[in-house]
């Protein structure tokens, strides 16, 4: 692979040699000819960016995002560094498109890359290069740029400006419409492999685990994207328990019982959110509504019963909770 990848930046830059600085960087880069998307939501302020490869781990290079900065996906014969290096110029306050052209202009290898940078102020960029394979090409719209290289047919990247634009409902559902929509206009030539999504905050609160909305990665799998949306329903339903949980802090049962009842809803076969329902329910002297939920734990995995007896020990519940529940409940 390393053989193939230098003969081909050689090719691509129009000279005979590769120096040891170009050697370098394309002993760095992968072919991850690919469709994605960057965006900003223009309500929330969120950035974010999705992709989906034959390749695996595509989310480990292609997807670049930092909350109040910019979102990068940087594809083809990749160079991983248009990521961070375009997010340190947007953060300097350079302009997304005056980011992609100064590091476009320094790269020996720009005819292969693909590139696309969108900032916190909704200013977008692309960059398709002449050497990218076909069917290639990119489309930028208001506040977002759609990008792909080796597809099956060109009207690829335009399906997805248009199912991102007529979509709906948070940032991240409106990327993965986009994904959808590639993929039914006939997407990567080679198939399918690897997806990801990356959303994060309008504002930094100088915590990173706290400034991402969704990170969301499918390895390898012969249908990606829609693992990827599985996994994204997943998410949005512990999303809710997370709610759910802040609300039992805060006293407030009825709100965490709503927020503990959507999570089921998206997971009605998850036992672990029915589980701590439950136990939410038990402890705020609601037991007899509690029962119905623990039995239907029990009933299908025993050990539920083995965690609930390691709990007064944590202090999540008291002995006299325990032993309650399990009297109500019928098990020892």
């Amino acid at each position: 692979m390393r053989a193939l990848l230098l003969a081909l930046a050689s090719l691509a830059v129009g000279c005979a040699s590769v120096d040891r600085v170009d050697i370098d960087r394309v002993d760095a880069a992968r072919p991850l000819h690919t469709f994605s998307i960057v965006a900003r939501d223009p309500e929330t302020g969120e950035l974010g960016v999705a992709v989906q490869s034959h390749w695996f781990s595509v989310g480990t290079a292609v997807p670049w995002a930092e909350a109040g900065v910019g979102a990068v996906a940087t594809q083809s014969f990749v160079n991983p560094a248009y990521g961070p290096d375009g997010l340190a110029l947007m953060k300097q306050g350079v302009a997304a498109p005056d980011a992609l052209a100064q590091l476009v202009a320094k790269d020996p290898g720009e005819a292969v890359r693909q590139v696309a940078f969108v900032d916190s102020q909704g200013r977008v960029a692309a960059h398709t290069g002449k050497k990218c394979i076909a069917a290639c090409g990119d489309h930028v719209g208001a506040g977002y740029s759609v990008q792909a290289n080796m597809m099956e047919n060109e009207r690829v990247w335009p399906a997805m400006a248009r199912a991102y634009e007529s979509a709906k409902g948070p940032l991240a559902e409106r990327l993965l419409a986009a994904l959808d929509a590639a993929q039914k206009e006939g997407g990567d030539i080679r198939g399918q492999q690897s997806a990801a999504i990356l959303v994060v905050k309008a504002k930094s609160t100088g915590h990173v685990w706290e400034d991402r909305v969704v990170d969301l990665r499918v390895e390898d799998s012969p249908h990606p994207i829609e693992e990827l949306r599985r996994l994204y329903v997943a998410h949005a339903a512990y999303e809710h328990m997370n709610a759910g949980d802040l609300a039992v802090e805060k006293k407030d049962i009825p709100l965490a019982m709503k927020e503990y009842g959507k999570a089921a809803e998206l997971q009605p076969e998850n036992l672990e959110m029915v589980f701590w329902s439950a136990l939410t329910l038990a402890t705020n002297e609601r037991l007899d509504e509690s029962v119905p939920l623990f039995q239907s734990v029990f009933a299908k995995e025993k050990r539920w019963v083995e965690l609930l007896k390691r709990l007064p020990a944590c202090e999540l519940c008291t002995d006299a909770q325990l032993k309650a529940i399990l009297e109500k409940c019928g098990v020892k």
